[in-house]
């Protein structure tokens, strides 16, 4: 079953590769990468899926792993757990095949008691004065309008 959330993607096709993010939502894709701003749709059949992907480029870099900025993307794949694989084509260049592997990502939650945690300041632990660990700093003094800073 794929999963709704988001998934970190790492995409291949003959003419380069990249990673991105998508998140999945209730048969909707959104996402995208430093360049590229992905959205589109998908359908879950047990444990394959179908899609259309659309990628638009947002931002000057380097060429698309299509080629154009542009694409719709026709998928298909399956999943497995926390892992799902696809293939498919670009109806704008059908001659080159696009594959990707999706790492669902998994959210570290807070610890309960950590949330809202207020921690207080007990000025008594700070150190009172130099230890031999520092060093005292000398102070600032201005120079003086004949001193060796201001010559040239």
């Amino acid at each position: 079953m794929l999963r709704d959330g988001k998934y970190a993607v790492w995409f291949r096709t003959p003419r380069g590769q990249g990673t991105g993010i998508v998140h999945l939502t209730e048969g909707r894709i959104s996402g995208g990468d430093s360049f590229f701003i992905y959205g589109g749709s998908y359908r879950v059949d047990e444990l394959h899926f179908s899609g259309v992907l659309t990628v638009h480029r947002y931002a000057d870099g380097p060429p698309s792993v299509f080629g154009p900025d542009e694409v719709e993307v026709n998928l298909s794949g399956a999943c497995n757990g926390l892992v799902a694989t696809c293939s498919g084509t670009a109806k704008e260049v059908p001659d080159v095949k696009f594959e990707a592997t999706l790492i669902y990502s998994q959210e570290d939650q807070p610890a309960a008691d950590a949330r809202g945690a207020v921690v207080r300041l007990n000025a008594d632990k700070l150190p009172k004065g130099l230890d031999s660990r520092s060093r005292a700093r000398h102070p600032v003094v201005p120079a003086s309008p004949g001193s060796e800073r201001n010559r040239p």
